[in-house]
């Protein structure tokens, strides 16, 4: 059941808090209204805890419009979306003074409607901005779980799959967070992408944490969506190592016991829950304890794989778990950023802040390198250049 948002209205203005309040009551939301002369004193505010607040800005004194500032800098009030009413004639002269506190504005007098949109608009970023990754900007678990609610309740058909780097720990740990990070982006870029590709245009991403993520997408396109994913994370990934662990296939780091020991590159394991009209699921509660029941089996294999849930006998095609099979392709490809790394076109450091770049916006990585004034275009053509005749020697060769 969807909770009754709350809005808190600071006015003066007796006729523009009746309309607000008739028409804001009438669509369903609790309205609660202050007069601008309390302005100061935010403790009332946190004690009603508002989805959003509107202040109507003329109706207070000029050093009235600390509110805003005040309502930021407390931490238990801080997330709360603030929207302002100015009048036109205003708006210039105030702007400076409200940029820092104020999530929108509307003109005075506003269409009630307007407002309204806003008002969800606000809402709804503020929500994704609380439980996104800082990371990657992804939604985080707090929403993951609400889109699972909503999927349980409309009864239709869908597929849940859970992402897991293994070994990712132990990257972290030799190569240190920042590195780490750098996969985390990565995967993420490579998560969004392929659903992109493989998915349908309405499929959701999660990042959940961590080396957590999560997608929802539908019983016909999940194994292309695995399958694809694995492909790509077991070419690209390995060149977050250094050549020697890269080339040995393996890095040396302490176990939880404190002992040296031998730790494979970093694979990924993808649990999958189908649901359709034969499969019984109550609640997310039910499908994370199937998710993690097979999370458990699969990070027993030292590959990158997936597999559905197999109760799911009509939507689960295999058994077994689908491992990713290599061959000399895999071997041949080489990643544009590392071609010119190797031909020393590009440092470390410039090939760093370009996929940076890369990932987090989307830009592609050749133009985001010649934009940043690293490679010239000549350069960009040759590497490309080097990256086809590889694959196309490996493909002759076999």
């Amino acid at each position: 059941m969807t909770s009754v948002k709350k809005i808190l209205i600071i006015s003066s203005d007796r006729n523009l808090k009746d309309v607000l309040n008739f028409c804001l009551d009438g669509w369903g939301y609790e309205v609660f209204l202050q007069d601008s002369s309390r302005q100061q004193d935010i403790e009332p505010i946190k004690k009603i805890s508002p989805d959003a607040i509107v202040i109507d800005v003329q109706s207070a004194r000029k050093d009235q419009l600390n509110i805003c500032r005040l309502l930021k800098d407390n931490f238990a009030t801080a997330f709360i979306p603030v929207i302002t009413l100015i009048n036109k004639r205003q708006l210039r002269a105030q702007l400076l003074n409200l940029k820092q506190g104020v999530d929108d504005y509307l003109i005075k007098p506003p269409d009630p409607l307007d407002l309204r949109i806003r008002i969800e608009m606000v809402i709804r970023r503020s929500q994704h901005s609380i439980h996104a990754s800082p990371l990657t900007g992804l939604p985080g678990g707090k929403i993951l779980e609400d889109v699972l609610r909503e999927k349980l309740k409309g009864g239709g058909q869908f597929s849940f799959g859970y992402l897991d780097i293994d070994n990712f720990k132990y990257f972290n740990d030799v190569y240190g967070y920042q590195r780490g990070d750098r996969v985390i982006l990565h995967t993420a870029y490579m998560l969004f992408n392929t659903l992109r590709q493989f998915g349908n245009a309405d499929d959701f991403i999660s990042h959940i944490g961590g080396d957590d993520f999560a997608f929802i997408s539908t019983p016909d396109k999940y194994e292309k969506i695995c399958r694809n994913f694995i492909q790509t994370f077991d070419n690209v990934v390995p060149f977050h190592y250094s050549p020697q662990d890269r080339g040995q296939g393996f890095l040396m780091a302490r176990d939880r016991s404190r002992k040296i020991k031998r730790i494979p590159l970093m694979s990924v394991s993808i649990a999958v829950v189908n649901k359709d009209a034969s499969v019984v699921l109550k609640n997310t509660i039910q499908i994370n304890e199937r998710i993690a029941e097979i999370k458990r089996y699969l990070k027993t294999l030292p590959v990158s794989k997936f597999m559905a849930d197999r109760r799911d006998v009509k939507l689960a095609k295999y058994k077994k778990p689908q491992i990713n099979e290599k061959n000399d392709n895999h071997k041949a490809y080489k990643p544009l950023g590392q071609i010119l790394l190797e031909k020393n076109i590009v440092s470390y450091e410039q090939l760093d802040e370009a996929l940076t770049i890369h990932w987090k916006k989307g830009v592609v990585l050749g133009e985001m390198l010649k934009e940043l004034g690293f490679i010239n275009d000549e350069s960009l053509q040759q590497a490309l250049l080097t990256q086809e005749t590889n694959l196309s020697y490996s493909v002759l060769k076999n």
